[in-house]
């Protein structure tokens, strides 16, 4: 999950929620530059992060508050497990969103390679896994490289925003490279408006949401304790609204 501190205590905002936001940001390109297979590209993103059970796993840090998933402890048999039992599952939505999610899982782990023969054993796994998948499909290596960097490209967008990472002052903040190799920069106005540099999106403006979670106590006992409190909280719905410069 995600965690930003507030005056009175936490938002937090769910991995699958700030999924869907990427996906709604996918939703947005412009057609006419689209990656191959667009809405199975969507199922991807808007899937990628259903590994995460924030509900069933531990939530807390040491110090007792929320743990924001960049302190999330990763890795172990059991972790790698779970990694292809979500690359597994993907293909029952399709061999498509399921060669898109080994992708992302290994991106993610490749920088672990070396760590230990199980690492690799399972680094390795996901690379066989996407090349017999990229046969099956009869599609170029580069073309699913390029819808790849477009998933990559709204993940980041959305964590973004979710992270609160916006910079203030109207300074432009890099986004990544996009499906098409260019650097996209983004940056909110003074009016809250917010920018892409240069202009992907189909329409000239819209607006995209993410539900938050807010939690008025600071410290909890255990996962459990915040789980239910999680719950319990309300729910706002957070807003930004894009405008071609």
């Amino acid at each position: 999950m995600i965690v930003n501190a507030t005056q009175n205590g936490w938002e937090i905002i769910y991995h699958r929620a700030h999924a869907l936001l990427a996906a709604q940001l996918a939703g947005q390109w412009q057609r006419k530059n689209a990656p191959a297979r667009l809405y199975e590209t969507l199922a991807a993103i808007s899937h990628h992060d259903d590994l995460e059970k924030e509900w069933e796993e531990k939530i807390l840090t040491e110090a007792g508050t929320p743990m924001d998933f960049t302190f999330s402890p990763e890795g172990g048999k059991e972790g790698y497990e779970k990694l292809a039992e979500l690359a597994k599952n993907a293909l029952y939505r399709g061999r498509w969103v399921a060669l898109l999610i080994s992708m992302h899982i290994s991106r993610l782990n490749e920088p672990k390679r070396g760590q230990s023969s199980e690492i690799n054993q399972f680094l390795d796994g996901q690379l066989q896994n996407q090349q017999h998948l990229r046969k099956e499909l009869g599609i170029e290596k580069e073309e699913v490289d390029a819808a790849y960097a477009f998933m990559q490209w709204c993940d980041r967008l959305s964590l973004i925003l979710c992270q609160q990472e916006l910079p203030a002052d109207e300074r432009l903040l890099e986004i990544s490279k996009g499906p098409d190799g260019e650097r996209y920069d983004i940056m909110q106005r003074r009016d809250q408006l917010v920018i892409v540099q240069p202009w992907p999106f189909e329409d000239n403006q819209f607006t995209v949401n993410v539900e938050a979670s807010e939690l008025h106590q600071v410290k909890f006992n255990s996962s459990t304790e915040l789980a239910q409190a999680l719950q319990k909280a309300p729910i706002k719905s957070l807003e930004w609204k894009f405008i071609k410069g």
